[in-house]
């Protein structure tokens, strides 16, 4: 049974009941968003449980494409005066959104307006955090958050004469692990990544106890420098290199799309957003779950910086939009609805009753490993390393990442050119940003 049957099993029979002419008095809300696949099938359900809770608003869902698409789109729309209710922004546009004074509405104003509060106590403080001011007011309402995991295919690693119930837990480690997959020809390469800028820079940073850039990443102030090209970093991107020499890392892509080289079972291991889950179940493989990976060394690892993205409201709306979007916000608040979409998804519960919820239902008894992300981002207390990244233009910044890296695993430049010129290009682009 699909997600989107799962989460609408108690829904078919309430939407029968609206009758045509409820539908058609509704107030239209379109929610702009990136989810695809599985988690576009829980953003739909979502919206059609939603309106058949009420008569007063329809939530519209419309996929814009990626997250940097959808962002994008947002941006336009707004620009011609079309902008949607809802936005759906990944984690590397909130700062772009926060530097948007007056084109948006903070969530917890939203709310005030439909006559409900918003309590940041009541969320996972890492991510209440993320999407707060630095004085501690909430801008964005919380929808999918994620931590990045390794997934690795248990058969595969069968094949390769590797235990299928221990995951490799350092990189050294898990390569050793890719080498003996694609030497034994249990699967075509060993192992792969989506997001090389948000899993093997921003998260290897935080996970690792290493700057990613000055200011506390971004979160200090606006005035940030790189750190990128420090040894660390340096000596992680050419392991990643060499083993691209022989196909023993494959590249797939700028975001996701490195996770049909694992669902297909070309590569034994992923590193992937917890959010990930959905379709790899839905590939019907025998799977495993693994925290990140991380270099041996005094204090490590230290925590994951949460991922996938948050609700954004425009500015100029009606009262009445403005009212049926603090419903909506208040209906994914439930406890229940949080607790099961963490359940399908794969990604984290946004409130700690939802978590709280999970663990009392027994759920990680029978599923340990989907506790992992958790455990990831909330096991310690953050470091200046490890609070999160938020640059003004995090997503030029990493589109800059992302040629360097390319051109690196192309063979074209070794890993020290690379950090170096990504800080070159990185910090000019800030400062114009800046400007």
């Amino acid at each position: 049974m699909s997600f989107g049957k799962i989460l609408a099993s108690t829904t078919v029979s309430v939407v029968a009941m609206m009758s045509a002419s409820q539908v058609l008095a509704a107030t239209e809300l379109q929610w702009w968003h990136a989810m695809s696949g599985a988690n576009n099938e829980v953003v739909d359900t979502l919206a059609k449980e939603f309106n058949a809770s009420q008569s007063e608003y329809k939530i519209v869902p419309v996929f814009k494409g990626s997250y940097p698409e959808t962002l994008n789109a947002g941006i336009a729309a707004f620009r011609a005066k079309q902008a949607p209710a809802i936005l759906q922004v990944f984690d590397a546009g909130s700062g772009v959104m926060m530097g948007a004074e007056g084109a948006v509405m903070p969530v917890a104003d939203v709310l005030k307006k439909g006559g409900f509060t918003f309590d940041k106590a009541n969320y996972l403080a890492g991510i209440a955090a993320y999407y707060s001011k630095p004085d501690g007011s909430m801008l964005s309402f919380p929808y999918n958050s994620s931590s990045p995991v390794m997934y690795y295919n248990k058969d595969t690693f069968k094949k390769a004469g590797l235990n299928p119930d221990e995951a490799p837990k350092t990189w050294p480690e898990v390569f050793e692990a890719a080498k003996k997959i694609k030497a034994s020809g249990a699967s075509a390469c060993g192992m792969t990544s989506t997001w090389l800028t948000w899993i093997q820079t921003e998260n290897f940073a935080a996970w690792n106890n290493v700057s990613y850039g000055t200011n506390e990443n971004g979160l200090g102030g606006t005035k940030v420098e790189l750190k990128v090209n420090a040894p660390l970093f340096v000596q992680h991107f050419q392991a990643l290199a060499d083993l691209a020499k022989d196909g023993t890392f494959r590249y797939g892509g700028r975001t996701s799309e490195a996770k049909q080289l694992f669902t297909s079972g070309e590569c034994g291991i992923l590193t992937e957003s917890s959010g990930g889950l959905g379709d790899i179940i839905k590939s019907g493989m025998n799977y495993g779950i693994g925290q990140l990976p991380y270099y041996p060394g005094e204090g490590r690892p230290q925590n994951t910086i949460p991922g996938g993205a948050s609700l954004w409201v425009f500015g100029g709306k009606s009262d009445a939009e403005y009212k049926g979007i603090a419903q909506f916000f208040n209906f994914l608040s439930q406890t229940p609805i949080q607790a099961r979409l963490h359940q399908v998804s794969g990604y984290l519960p946004v409130t700690m009753a939802a978590y709280e919820d999970t663990k009392k239902s027994g759920f990680y008894e029978k599923n340990p490993a989907r506790e992992t992300p958790i455990l990831q981002m909330m096991g310690k207390a953050p470091t200046e390393n490890s609070k999160g990244v938020r640059l003004v233009n995090l997503p030029q910044v990493r589109d800059i990442m992302n040629e360097e890296y390319e051109a690196l695993l192309a063979g074209k430049q070794d890993a020290k050119t690379t950090m170096d010129k990504i800080v070159e290009r990185g910090n000019a682009a800030i400062k114009q940003a800046q400007r």
